[in-house]
């Protein structure tokens, strides 16, 4: 394990973490991870867990966000999910379920923040705050839209939550894709590394590789292509760039184009399949 990055916390408290580099499973991993992590998501700009429009960028957020719960959906859908149950871990405020729940699946979620399961309340979705709370209980689907990388103690959650999926269940994960052009572009500066919020940072080897171990098979794997773009503009806002959405559409834009040769796309959705015993 070698130093791969240095950089730091630019959205709330400016210390400086490593990402160190994992040979094992081609990833990184963020050095020092805090013992304790709420902290630092007990912010207004922590997004996932507000609704907030206040800012230009949270307005993009909230667009881009509706955009991709109905792809999100329309991707189970295709994958041959048109009904059954659904557990979304990391369910932020519940808008995705809130989008599932109308096409006919019956939901159930995690979420551990407070004010985020008080937002999801308000639309009719409640929450759980532990994983533990379904632990009696397995699913056809399970969804982690940008969560794996804030897991502790990886492994052993991934069998946690291996173990809830039922037999030919389909499993989605979307995480930051390191290995993207925005994500070199950027380096220090790239907010899909978001220490130490993210404590782990994945390619398409460490997927495969880990859920594999718990007998998943990655069967898909699709872009998401709005991510550079919102990504892209907030790493030039950390940069202190005045004028950020001009260079961040055309970093955006290049890092998708690149990525149709290379594969390597600002964030990836991977689709995976619950091996029969």
């Amino acid at each position: 394990m070698g130093l791969f990055l240095k950089t730091k916390d630019f959205s709330i408290t400016k210390e400086a973490f490593e990402l160190h580099y994992h040979s094992d499973c081609d990833m990184l991993v963020t050095q020092p991870q805090p013992k304790n992590l709420a902290p630092y998501y007990e912010s207004e700009h922590y997004i996932s867990h507000t609704d907030a429009q206040t800012s230009f960028t949270d307005k993009l957020y909230q667009i881009a966000k509706r955009f991709a719960i109905q792809n999100k959906i329309k991707t189970i859908q295709k994958l041959g999910y048109r009904k059954g149950s659904i557990l979304d871990i990391g369910a932020g405020t519940g808008d995705f379920l809130t989008a599932a729940k109308k096409r006919g699946f019956t939901v159930v979620g995690v979420e551990p923040n407070a004010r985020a399961r008080g937002l999801a309340q308000k639309k009719g979705i409640c929450l759980h705050q532990d994983i533990a709370d379904v632990s009696h209980t397995t699913f056809d689907v399970i969804t982690l839209w940008h969560v794996l990388e804030h897991l502790p103690n990886l492994k052993q959650q991934i069998e946690q939550i291996t173990a809830l999926l039922r037999e030919n269940g389909l499993l989605l994960v979307a995480v930051p894709n390191y290995k993207s052009y925005d994500a070199q572009h950027y380096g220090t500066y790239w907010a899909g590394y978001d220490v130490p919020r993210h404590l782990w940072h994945f390619s398409k080897t460490a997927i495969a590789r880990l859920f594999g171990e718990c007998q998943l098979e990655v069967i898909t794997t699709r872009p998401m292509l709005l991510d550079a773009f919102y990504v892209s503009l907030l790493s030039e806002q950390y940069k202190g760039r005045k004028v950020a959405l001009y260079h961040a559409f055309w970093v955006g834009l290049w890092s998708n184009i690149r990525a149709c040769f290379t594969h390597e796309y600002s964030s990836l959705m991977y689709g995976l399949r619950k091996k029969s015993s």
